[in-house]
């Protein structure tokens, strides 16, 4: 992203800004067409666990969750960035042991639980962190049974060449239409490999999600699936505390939403058939999160009634060590034209 980028999020302490986080988003209808663009949208991104829904759709479109018993539960957490909770954790457990697995077969590593409470109950009493705790074992579940189901080595499932590696790019190429024979790739955090996708193919992918008409029976149901069961269960896919939770939590199927790592951010707005794809260039979260609720808040996804459920959400108050409000993070002024 060469070119000079627009300023999306701002930070303010006291009477002036402090910081200020440029960045790129798209706007895109289920035909295809750009609605809003701000930056570079053409650029390659590695969407990170944005695009875990879409990771998700070869679990439900070949069988494997129906043949495993899938719950609505386990298939919001294949989705999830999960902070570690109890709630997460156990899932995560129960639905390996029933696939004939367990926590040793996960190959994304060991990771202290980002949920503090739960970090500090699991230190206190002298246990430890295992790749359960990870925030991506719910979607490396969904990777384990959907081996499983086509009778594959479970071991490797996160080399590239593995099957259900190359299904999910499959199905990336088919929802974004893009070719991603010769797209930048790396490691994720989590071991598993990632493709450099444009800002622009992100959103077209997203907008399939949020409007799946036209497409093949079994990707519309399996959509509607994932859809279905996100919206049911929003802290499976975060958690307490977490942006994504919150704001489905209270939105509904109004928006599904979900971050990444490095300042991505993806969002579905099935009642209007739009998408969003973002990238704060800095990779900052706190941007991220800020600018993915104005375009929420800009497109009307955010009313009257739900507003004052998330407006510590859309505006952020900063807080000093005393819990003193002495500033806030908040869209840009005026937001990029």
């Amino acid at each position: 992203m060469a070119q000079s980028l627009p300023i999306l999020v701002e930070v303010t302490r006291g009477s002036i800004v402090e910081s200020r986080h440029a960045g790129s988003a798209a706007v895109v209808d289920a035909a295809g067409r750009i609605v809003h663009a701000w930056g570079d949208i053409d650029a390659p991104v590695f969407a990170r666990s944005a695009i875990k829904a879409i990771q998700a759709l070869p679990l439900v479109e070949t069988g494997a969750a129906d043949a495993f018993g899938v719950s609505e539960a386990e298939l919001a957490l294949a989705c999830a960035s999960h902070g570690g909770e109890s709630i997460h954790t156990d899932c995560v457990g129960s639905w390996l042991g029933r696939i004939g697995l367990g926590e040793r077969d996960l190959e994304c590593g060991p990771q202290i639980s980002s949920h503090e409470a739960t970090a500090h109950a699991v230190l206190r009493a002298g246990g430890s962190f295992t790749q359960v705790h990870n925030n991506c074992s719910g979607k490396h579940s969904g990777f384990l049974t959907l081996a499983c189901h086509h009778r594959e080595s479970t071991r490797g499932y996160i080399a590239p060449d593995h099957p259900t590696q190359v299904r999910w790019r499959r199905v990336m190429e088919e929802m974004s239409g893009l070719d991603l024979a010769r797209a930048p790739t790396g490691i994720d955090g989590c071991g598993i490999p990632v493709v450099g996708v444009s800002l622009s193919g992100l959103a077209r992918a997203f907008a399939r999600l949020a409007d799946p008409a036209g497409l093949a029976d079994e990707r519309r149901a399996a959509i509607a699936r994932i859809r279905s069961a996100v919206a049911k269960h929003p802290l499976m896919v975060a958690g307490h505390g977490r942006f994504c939770s919150e704001m489905m939590g209270v939105l509904g199927e109004r928006a599904f939403l979900k971050t990444g790592a490095e300042g991505v951010f993806c969002a579905a707005m099935p009642t209007l058939g739009l998408s969003l794809a973002l990238k704060i260039a800095d990779g900052t979260g706190r941007a991220s999160e800020v600018a993915c609720g104005a375009v929420l808040d800009m497109l009307g996804v955010i009313d009257d009634t739900a507003r004052p459920r998330i407006a510590h959400r859309l505006v952020v108050p900063v807080l000093n060590r005393a819990g003193k409000r002495v500033g806030e993070i908040r869209p840009a002024r005026p937001w990029p034209n």
